[in-house]
């Protein structure tokens, strides 16, 4: 394998992820001439067609529900814009965490959360679907990029920090990448806080995009004690306030509240347990958290948004809609193969294939791609 340190390196602490010392790719390559190999990585996922499709993948709304409402895209940017800048207080490594967060939902299927469980369901016999398997799937085998390999031989730290979560018996057949699970060890700091991340940008900006909708209100969210002691702030400091601005004030300093408390609690949590090197770190409970005030006042926030967004009946209604479509289509495509583009027909007579290649087709889809195939299959008008 060859490694390429960089000067950057050399300013992140004694703990966090670094090239140099990286397991590497699957895949040796020579190293990149002007850029780190993290930094490659984070430029194969933007190129990728999978990061193009999350332009059209839901959040929480369907892309045509609204045009200003987040999509898989615009959440994996916020997620990675977060996730920097908390990093540079910690000392990791930018570049990699910004590589995880871009791909953390490449394999997330249309419709949101809902679509997950839909095509889950629809593979209870054949292993089941797990979007951060997929997303590990896409990146490891299913972009076809380059003429040496599959997928985007990307380095193991952001393989690692893709898959999030991993059962054993998934975990069994995932070679290196997979056994931290079996052997209950961490993965990078940098994996950890992409997690952390992406529950900081989700939970805030769905409060923005539940408020933009209608599907929340104001007198609502002042249950919460997050959304309410910021929201008496800014009416302090700007008497009068209104409308989207007052929002939009509002939300940003929830943002901040979480990070700030995020990194002063992860500084002393990294202290208390005397890192000096990255297999402390794997060695070590997790460490990146919030404080145990801020984590209560974070899962409230969260129960709250499960509660009276996720559940709303006019979300509902798209999910059980969702649910129908990626239902029929897996059915359709189980029983006749054919109605498949070529590319997504097995040529080896394997039925587990077969399945699998269904579902790397569904999960493909952008939420227009999905409604469209379903009325192109099912409709008689529809060619």
């Amino acid at each position: 394998m060859i490694h390429r340190d960089t000067a950057a390196d050399t300013k992140l602490a004694p703990y966090a992820a670094q090239s140099a010392t990286s397991p590497g790719r699957q895949f040796a390559e020579p190293a990149p001439a002007s850029r780190s190999e993290f930094q490659r990585d984070r430029d194969r996922i933007i190129h990728c067609a999978a990061f193009r499709r999350l332009e059209y993948k839901t959040q929480v709304f369907v892309n045509h529900e609204g045009d200003l409402f987040r999509t898989r895209l615009t959440h994996s940017i916020e997620v990675a814009q977060i996730a920097r800048s908390i990093a540079r207080n910690l000392q990791l490594n930018e570049d990699l965490i910004e590589a995880i967060s871009l791909a953390h939902d490449l394999g997330h299927t249309p419709f949101g959360h809902a679509g997950q469980d839909a095509l889950n369901a629809c593979m209870a016999d054949h292993g089941g679907f797990e979007h951060n398997l997929q997303s590990l799937r896409v990146v490891d085998v299913l972009e076809e990029r380059y003429g040496a390999f599959d997928g985007l031989n990307l380095m193991f730290e952001t393989r690692e920090g893709i898959l999030k979560h991993c059962s054993p018996t998934n975990a069994r057949t995932l070679g290196a990448i997979g056994q931290r699970f079996l052997d209950k060890k961490q993965p990078t700091l940098e994996a950890q806080l992409a997690n952390l991340a992406d529950e900081i940008a989700y939970n805030n900006h769905d409060i923005d995009d539940g408020l933009r909708s209608g599907l929340l209100s104001v007198a609502q969210l002042d249950e919460v004690d997050l959304y309410a002691q910021h929201r008496h702030d800014v009416e302090v400091i700007y008497p009068g306030i209104s409308g989207r601005r007052a929002i939009s004030e509002t939300i940003r300093r929830m943002i901040n509240a979480l990070i700030v408390d995020l990194i002063a609690a992860s500084q002393e949590r990294i202290r208390q347990a005397d890192l000096r090197s990255l297999d402390d770190v794997r060695n070590a409970p997790p460490l990146i958290t919030f404080s145990p005030a801020m984590q209560h006042q974070a899962t409230l926030l969260k129960q709250f948004l499960r509660e009276n967004l996720y559940r709303h009946y006019l979300v509902n209604r798209m999910t059980s809609k969702a649910r129908r479509t990626i239902t029929d289509l897996f059915n359709v495509f189980i029983g006749e193969p054919s109605l498949l583009p070529p590319d997504y027909q097995s040529q080896k007579g394997d039925d587990a294939a077969q399945v699998r290649k269904v579902a790397d087709y569904i999960a493909g889809m952008t939420d227009r791609y999905a409604i469209r195939e379903h009325r192109r299959i099912f409709m008689v008008d529809e060619v």
